[in-house]
């Protein structure tokens, strides 16, 4: 997900919140919703005072002109009634894109507030510095910052067809570009060309950027990118990878929904190649 139109991010929060703010309210993975279960809404942040203390509740921005805020409930948080915890992924195509992405960046929020609650160097409890969004420590001084970890996508063609794999965890079908973590040390193209030789056996070229995606599951930049196949026989690692196969641009197997910067290369490229068929 991107930054939506409309929204101005911020971490120096108003005082009073306005009665309008809309609270993006998390207990354990669920987003608090409202409303009928194919047109859900997000609550304002008075629904959830009455169960979250203000230590909870962190600002986000503005989304024209209303405030967001991401709150962080317990897991012994009530279901007010009227109101049910869904979770991000089933929420897709459900909320408007510019709501499902802030709620994306507040459960990146919460997370990191559940997770950072202690000083990782010497356990003292943290405490919210004023002028950024980070926890500070102080006993040691140590600062830290929202985790985002980096991981690549990488879309490998061969003349007009396409590499796609299956990881175990798909949908049966499903298909979609190779992907992996960004380890210490390494730029993202070298993880592009460690990654596609572990989990296919191949090696690649002419690495170009594609596009960059927020991914809150739990704290992903997912950064994608095409290659060209250089050489090599595919050997799916069968761990992370069940099934590799080249597919003919016209003829790609079942793919990633559009929410996902997975289906938005593999479209691209797609569209691509069809303007460059004879």
């Amino acid at each position: 997900m991107h930054t939506p139109t409309g929204f101005t991010p911020g971490h120096l929060r108003p005082e009073p919140f306005a009665p309008a703010t809309l609270a993006f309210a998390f207990r354990g993975d669920k987003l608090l919703v409202g409303g009928a279960t194919d047109a859900p809404v997000v609550p304002q942040l008075a629904v959830t005072q009455q169960f979250a203390p203000a230590e909870a509740v962190h600002y986000l921005g503005e989304l024209d002109g209303t405030s967001c805020v991401a709150v962080a409930l317990g897991d012994d948080a009530p279901e007010p009634e009227g109101w049910h915890y869904a979770g991000l992924r089933s929420l897709f195509f459900k909320l408007p894109e510019a709501l499902i992405a802030i709620a994306q960046r507040a459960f990146q929020v919460v997370e990191w507030e559940r997770t950072h609650r202690y000083c990782g160097r010497c356990g003292t409890p943290t405490r919210e510095k004023d002028n950024e969004r980070a926890k500070e420590c102080p006993r040691c001084g140590y600062t830290a910052f929202p985790r985002v970890t980096p991981a690549m996508m990488v879309l490998v063609t061969r003349g007009r067809e396409l590499l796609l794999a299956r990881s175990p965890r798909f949908p049966p079908g499903m298909y979609s570009a190779l992907a992996g973590f960004v380890e210490p040390g390494e730029t993202i193209e070298d993880c592009i060309h460690r990654e596609v030789r572990e989990e296919v056996g191949i090696e690649i070229t002419d690495i170009r950027y594609f596009a960059s995606q927020s991914w809150a599951f739990p704290h992903s930049l997912m950064i994608a990118y095409t290659a060209e196949y250089a050489g090599g026989e595919l050997r799916p690692d069968q761990a992370e990878i069940s099934d590799a196969r080249w597919f003919a641009w016209d003829a790609v197997p079942n793919l990633p929904p559009s929410i996902s910067i997975s289906r938005r290369l593999i479209a691209a490229t797609i569209e691509r190649l069809a303007k460059e068929a004879p």
